[in-house]
């Protein structure tokens, strides 16, 4: 693991445990395109790495991720075939997150928006700064809710929750989120956050690997019967929704600070 390899975030091992790194506090750690895609390969790698008992996800800067960027959302508007391309690498960033062989640690410590949330809610245990917030405003902006949303806030929260907030894409705080079920660990100040998931991590890293791989992977097991359900599926629908008018409508009415006009389908 090497994060040379990467431009947008930084993977490194220290004592069995593995920090994936979103790092581009200066953008709100956005998911454009070369994000999208460094994802993905840095989730495989944690997948493949026989070295790591446990694996820690962190970012820099007050945001944990601002989720997508409207202009690599238009840019795969006008091209169906990037528009394909990243669906199918929205399958496999899924796929790699729900199939890791240890545990994973999400350290929260600014809001987690879209991708970004789904990113923190795949993961095993989430620490999260008590004023962070979490969202899944897809619909806000004209498209299903493609990147995890369906799978991971159901799962942690009950299919009730999950709709009330993916279907409105309210923001929801994390002391909240976490009296819901969607956090598992509350810290008061963003600075908080990783070194309580660091502790954890290290708590974990002592325990036996076979028993707490075998209780992982079992984990896996339940996230991945209910991937096989909704991943791809969700996945279709927004990437049908991305080729839609409404998106181009919801991004240009956000920008010019006035309420959309979606026509009837």
């Amino acid at each position: 693991m090497d994060s040379r390899d990467f431009r947008t975030l930084r993977l490194a091992v220290e004592d069995d445990i593995a920090t994936l790194t979103l790092a581009r506090p200066e953008q709100m750690n956005l998911i454009d395109g070369p994000a999208h895609d460094e994802m993905e390969r840095a989730l495989h790698q944690l997948r493949e790495e026989r070295t790591i008992r446990v694996a820690i996800i962190a970012a820099e800067g007050k945001c944990f991720s601002a989720g997508g960027n409207f202009d690599f959302m238009l840019e795969l508007q006008s091209s169906p075939e990037k528009n394909r391309h990243s669906a199918a690498k929205a399958v496999s960033i899924i796929e790699a997150l729900t199939s890791i062989p240890v545990p994973v640690i999400a350290a929260v410590q600014g809001d987690a928006i879209g991708f970004g949330a789904s990113l923190a809610l795949g993961c095993d245990i989430v620490v999260a700064c008590n004023n962070a917030n979490f969202a899944d405003p897809h619909v806000l902006v004209g498209l299903a809710a493609g990147d995890g949303g369906c799978l991971f806030w159901p799962q942690a929260a009950g299919m009730l929750r999950a709709k009330r907030y993916l279907l409105t894409g309210d923001y929801l705080r994390a002391d909240k989120a976490c009296e819901y079920g969607l956090v598992s660990d509350l810290v008061d100040t963003p600075e908080e956050a990783l070194p309580l998931a660091q502790a954890l991590a290290k708590k974990i890293a002592r325990l036996s690997p076979v028993a707490v791989q075998g209780t992982k992977r079992s984990l896996n097991a339940v996230m991945q019967a209910r991937a096989a359900e909704v991943a791809e599926l969700a996945a279709l629908y927004e990437q049908q929704s991305m080729g839609s008018e409404d998106l181009r409508e919801a991004v240009t009415a956000l920008r010019e600070k006035r309420r959309p006009r979606f026509r009837n389908h």
